[in-house]
């Protein structure tokens, strides 16, 4: 007797099996298979895009409290490993922006999407759009290749029609259309390859002047489409098209006027170019620093291939800091301090300004986080004036800095451009957490002050006056403090300025 058909379930599948009428969904009767992302010697893809594509896919549940440096690109090569970094740069860079981008091409909701498939529409996405020596039918291919093996089902048919889909998007120069030869080890793209022509396949515009049908670039142009995908609302438009969150635009739009609040977040899509203080420097400089807009700082126009970390270790007197994080202790430089103390000293960038600037003072440096102060030791392990402290010790220097620094852990909304994974975990929680444990790194620093002399300089590199002239004033309200030399530096360099036009954003006061 023949054995009864067995039922279908509710995703139009057999069970046990993926649903073919929901390829790639996150549901109970989903069984991924997980070999191509685990078996690190069988990649489903390149070595490079696999690395991306996993880390990505490890993000997704995170966000937007994304982890920092989640890419592992041990194993691969130089070549590979540059690839990865540049990819996964621009996807954080990018992230709404390229959701936004996805989901104008996407029945199903975002969030219903498996993981991994989320992670290869982003990926493959980011390389249709930012990476323009990637050719388009290898972005889609890989992606592709990348969902089949990770996920299975029907995935692989979901990304392929969503990324061809975008690529319909562009609009293309007109020109005879040209057909696409593979060769045998490269997968087809498919009976659909003219979609994939050889020669330009898009039209810039000179800028994007806040257009629906327009997606800006880092160097100031912008890529016509071939319909308006973005929000009528001129706040929603910008936020998508520069991968900020809104409610952080509708933070600044609260204490800047709009065209401000425009400028910086244009300027959040600029790649930051490495600048190097030159302050200090007591020989001549070497070839390739060309002289930023701000005195004192030069901008290293190739730092690929090693060249910077060999010139870090070549000379103590200059180091890659930007002209907003030497702000603070340059607004200081007539002071006369005998003993210093860094007491937020993270990496050490300010630690080597302040011993630098001032060459007759004792400089106390440490940091509570336990990583960070292993590398301030390492850092200024035969330094002759820094002296690397337990952070619980330095109850010890009570009453004996002349000046205490704090640069204080903040939202970071002067750094964004910088600081990828910052833009988007801000909130108004956040924000009050952040302003509490400033307060306190104040109140716990008081008794460290040379009594009658001494003084504190508080440094952000925030934004939010929340956080720098509101922290201000309560300090002076509840520690009788007197501020003086309070300086702003608002973002600089916008999307196709030269590098040396670059500089993040800070603050900074002395309060005595």
């Amino acid at each position: 007797m023949r054995e009864p058909r067995k039922p279908f379930n509710r995703t139009g599948g057999r069970p046990g099996r993926p649903g073919r009428s929901t390829p790639g969904f996150r549901n109970d009767d989903r069984r991924p298979r997980r070999d191509a992302r685990y078996d690190r010697h069988r990649p489903a893809t390149d070595p490079a895009r696999d690395a991306v594509m996993h880390a990505i896919s490890q993000q997704i549940p995170r966000y937007p409290d994304l982890q920092l440096d989640s890419l592992d690109t041990n194993g691969l090569g130089d070549r590979d490993a540059a690839f990865a970094h540049a990819l996964y740069d621009v996807v954080i860079r990018r992230w709404i922006t390229l959701r936004q981008l996805v989901r104008s091409q996407l029945k199903p909701e975002w969030n219903d999407i498996h993981p991994d498939a989320r992670s290869a529409l982003l990926c493959g996405t980011a390389q249709l759009l930012f990476m323009h020596s990637v050719p388009a039918h290898a972005a889609v291919n890989e992606s592709v290749n990348w969902a089949d093996a990770a996920v299975g089902g029907r995935t692989g048919a979901l990304v392929n029609a969503i990324l061809r889909s975008i690529t319909r998007l562009f609009v293309e120069p007109e020109r005879e259309p040209v057909s696409v030869e593979t060769d045998g080890d490269e997968p087809s793209p498919g009976a659909d390859d003219k979609a994939f022509p050889t020669g330009p396949t898009r039209v810039l515009l000179p800028a994007w002047e806040d257009r629906r049908d327009a997606i800006p670039f880092e160097d100031g142009v912008a890529l016509l489409l071939k319909e308006p995908i973005w929000p009528e609302d001129p706040m929603e438009r910008l936020a998508i098209a520069v991968s900020l969150p809104l409610p952080l635009l509708h933070t600044w739009a609260k204490h800047m006027p709009m065209r401000e609040v425009r400028r910086i977040a244009m300027h959040c899509l600029v790649e930051p170019p490495v600048i190097i203080n030159t302050t200090h420097a007591q020989s001549e400089l070497p070839d390739g620093l060309t002289p930023h807009d701000a005195p004192g700082h030069h901008v290293m126009t190739n730092p690929s291939g090693g060249a910077l970390s060999a010139l870090l270790r070549e000379r103590r007197d200059i180091w890659v800091q930007d002209p907003a994080s030497s702000l603070a202790v340059e607004s200081v430089v007539d002071l006369k301090p005998k003993m210093v103390i860094d007491a937020c000293a993270g990496l050490g960038t300010k630690t080597r300004q302040l011993a630098a600037t001032f060459p007759d003072a004792t400089i106390i440096a440490t940091d509570i986080d336990r990583v960070r102060h292993r590398g301030l030791s390492e850092t200024f392990a035969n330094h002759e004036r820094v002296t690397v402290v337990p952070y619980d010790t330095l109850t010890d220097f009570a009453s004996q800095g002349d000046l205490i620094l704090l640069d204080a852990p903040c939202s970071n909304t002067g750094v964004l451009a910088r600081r990828l994974e910052a833009r988007y975990r801000g909130s108004a929680q956040r924000t009050d957490e952040l302003v509490s444990l400033q307060r306190q790194i104040i109140a716990d620093a008081v008794r460290l002050v040379r009594r009658g002399s001494g003084g504190l300089l508080y440094s952000t590199c925030s934004l939010d006056p929340t956080e720098n002239e509101d922290v201000s004033a309560w300090a002076r309200k509840w520690h009788g403090f007197d501020t003086d030399r309070e300086h702003r530096r608002s973002p600089a360099g916008l999307p196709g300025d030269p590098p040396t036009r670059y500089t993040d954003g800070s603050f900074a006061v002395l309060l005595t």
